[in-house]
């Protein structure tokens, strides 16, 4: 069933069209990502499709049941309530219920017969909404979200931006949406929260449509994808790998194309020129012919393939360092207590190391104390021979906001001639009068690209990057990755970009407050080895006849521990049966039901009691089986 549809969808910022013609509709289970370059339209698509901005032309239809929530990837005020009193919002009718419910019972020592059973028909209505459930919801995704119990109490006006962009993601997970309009979600969750994040939306019931640049993400979430290149909308079923390639396979189709195209109009033109040298009447009327075939072929043909703009760029090592680069023996760090302790870590020549861990743990921190930009509570870091250190700043605070982007550069490497800082500039997309602009006018991904450049410029052998992906698009960390995977030097970076840490890493590196550990060679084995592993097969071979009369003994021995265990859980759940009797009596018992606070406790621990009932079924169920197969 559709939840929404967009019908020949145009976007005009005066004189610039952001898209065109688009025409889409969503599905009730869709998981859609939007993605393309930065500034293409895909955040003004969302505000469009919730009535924050509007369509030059076209209309936007939603479904009468859709109830859409949106993401936005700077929200959240600065409140002075908790983050917990603030979450608890999205519950009010259900917080109002349960104040209601509390006077109420004060009540109802002298209330009526029909007094009583609005009550309890109150009672009823707020159990079916989630009444004795939504605290521990919240909970839940507040902790799954990366919060710890002691944040849950603090003022928002206190938390981080990151943390106010994930306490919004928490309301909006605990609406009532049905329809998620999420705009770079992943943006402040470190690899625990992203993670739990994709399998929530996954197993969330209704639609999905996410703009994001973490492929992995969308690669794991998203089963369309929707893509706004050139003014126009492309749409493919698949996750964004499977989109890449089909838009490549496109591409390639419709180059040839054009070219096929190209070269039949580059023969009837030279035809009717050659028609045209006979002046003659009959060449002439056969080249006005062709000429009116040729208009009709002009007006039908379609545009020149447009060229993605991206930028291509390599790190040059200017000195070649030593074997050992780079050696960290005991490193404890922190401010008012450690962060962690005993951190060693030791890196060779030419290893791309990807530093993994929590929000909060110390990556930054680490990365600024082998700079010597932070100072040690204990222990050494040596550098090896000949080694320079280029390091880039998730903060972007290597930047002057005062002066031009040309400035930039051309006073950090004067030795470069004003041409030669151009044609710099022109590589990462900085050209004509955008050269000129402040950097205090330019969005996260420029500056990126700025101070990616300068690394560039620098020519040091050893990279500490700190989030280098986080305000570049799709393209650019492709093309970062590129430079990265030919670059000769040595590589140690903090990032949270899955999809970037698979294709660069030699090795992983998780920091905790022990130290560091050893995270195995890429993300995805880092993600398997936190796995529980699966058990073995059982064995198939035949055992030899020395050992069947041992292995009968242990068959037997096993048989006998697993009915003495089946009748003592049949025991418990005879006990829990009888508990689970006395307290439906209970509850149903005219005085208890009066009595608000007693009746909320007998329901909890009847809660309780059920989970624990199901539970033992469960273990009765596989212990009637073992003893079972052990019977044959």
């Amino acid at each position: 069933m559709s939840v929404l549809a967009v019908h020949q969808g145009e976007k005009w910022f005066g004189e610039r069209c952001l898209f065109r013609d688009v025409t889409f509709e969503a599905q009730a289970r869709d998981r859609i990502g939007l993605v393309g370059c930065n500034g293409c339209g895909k955040t003004t698509l969302l505000r469009i499709l919730t009535g924050q901005d509007s369509l030059t032309a076209g209309e936007v239809i939603w479904a009468k049941t859709a109830r859409p929530g949106y993401l936005e990837q700077h929200t959240f005020g600065r409140s002075r309530r908790t983050l917990w009193e603030e979450t608890l919002q999205v519950f009010e009718p259900l917080v109002q219920q349960e104040q209601l419910l509390a006077r109420l019972s004060e009540r109802l020592g002298g209330a009526t017969e029909q007094e009583i059973n609005e009550y309890n028909a109150l009672r009823e209505r707020f159990e079916a909404q989630g009444g004795l459930y939504f605290r521990s919801r919240a909970r839940a995704a507040l902790l799954g979200l990366g919060f710890d119990t002691a944040a849950l109490d603090r003022p928002v006006s206190e938390l981080s931006g990151g943390q106010r962009s994930r306490a919004a993601m928490g309301r909006l997970l605990l609406s009532n949406a049905n329809v998620l309009l999420l705009d770079e979600p992943t943006n402040h969750l470190d690899v625990d929260a992203a993670e739990w994040l994709e399998e929530y939306l996954r197993d969330y019931n209704g639609a999905v449509i996410v703009v994001s640049h973490d492929r992995y993400f969308l690669d794991r979430v998203t089963g369309r994808t929707w893509e706004i290149a050139d003014g126009r909308l492309y749409m493919s079923d698949g996750n964004y790998t499977a989109h890449r390639q089909w838009r490549e396979k496109e591409a390639a189709v419709q180059a040839h194309h054009y070219q096929t195209e190209q070269r039949q109009i580059a023969r009837m033109q030279e035809s009717i020129r050659i028609l045209k040298s006979f002046n003659r009447e009959k060449s002439i009327r056969a080249a006005e012919s062709k000429e009116k075939a040729l208009d009709r072929l002009m007006q039908t043909a379609g545009p020149a393939p447009q060229k993605e703009q991206a930028f291509a760029f390599q790190f040059p090592v200017r000195l070649q360092s030593g074997r050992e680069v780079l050696h960290a023996e005991q490193v404890s760090m922190g401010f008012d207590r450690p962060l962690f302790t005993g951190a060693q870590l030791h890196l060779l020549r030419g290893e791309r190391v990807f530093l993994l861990g929590r929000n909060g743990c110390g990556k930054t921190t680490l990365l600024r104390g082998l700079l010597g930009k932070l100072p040690l509570l204990h222990g050494t870091v040596r550098s090896g021979a000949k080694v320079s250190i280029g390091y880039y700043d998730q903060t972007q605070q290597g930047l002057q906001e005062d002066k031009t982007v040309f400035d930039q550069i051309r006073d950090a490497y004067p030795r470069l001639s004003d041409a030669q800082v151009r044609g710099a500039l022109a590589a990462f997309l900085f050209k004509g009068d955008d050269v000129f602009v402040p950097v205090s006018q330019l969005s996260g991904g420029e500056k990126a690209r700025v101070l990616l450049l300068k690394l560039m410029l620098a020519g040091d052998n050893l990279l500490l990057l700190d989030e280098p992906t986080n305000h570049l698009d799709i393209r650019s960390r492709e093309a970062l990755e590129q430079a990265l995977l030919q670059y000769d030097g040595t590589l140690l970076a903090v990032s949270h970009d899955r999809y970037f840490i698979n294709r660069l890493a030699t090795r992983v590196a998780v920091l905790t407050p022990d130290g560091i550990e050893d995270g195995g060679e890429n993300y995805d084995a880092y993600l398997a080895a936190r796995r529980p592993p699966e058990p073995e097969p059982p064995a198939t071979q035949e055992p030899k006849k020395e050992n069947l009369y041992l292995l009968r003994k242990q068959q037997a021995a096993r048989a006998r521990q697993a009915a003495g265990e089946l009748r003592r859980v049949e025991r418990q759940i005879a006990d829990a049966e009888q508990r689970q009797a006395e307290l439906t009596r209970l509850l149903e018992d005219p005085q208890t039901a009066s009595d608000y606070v007693r009746a909320s406790e007998l329901t909890d621990q009847l809660s309780r009691l059920s989970a624990e009932l199901e539970a033992l079924m469960e273990q009765w169920a596989d212990l009637a089986a073992q003893v079972e197969e052990t019977q044959k």
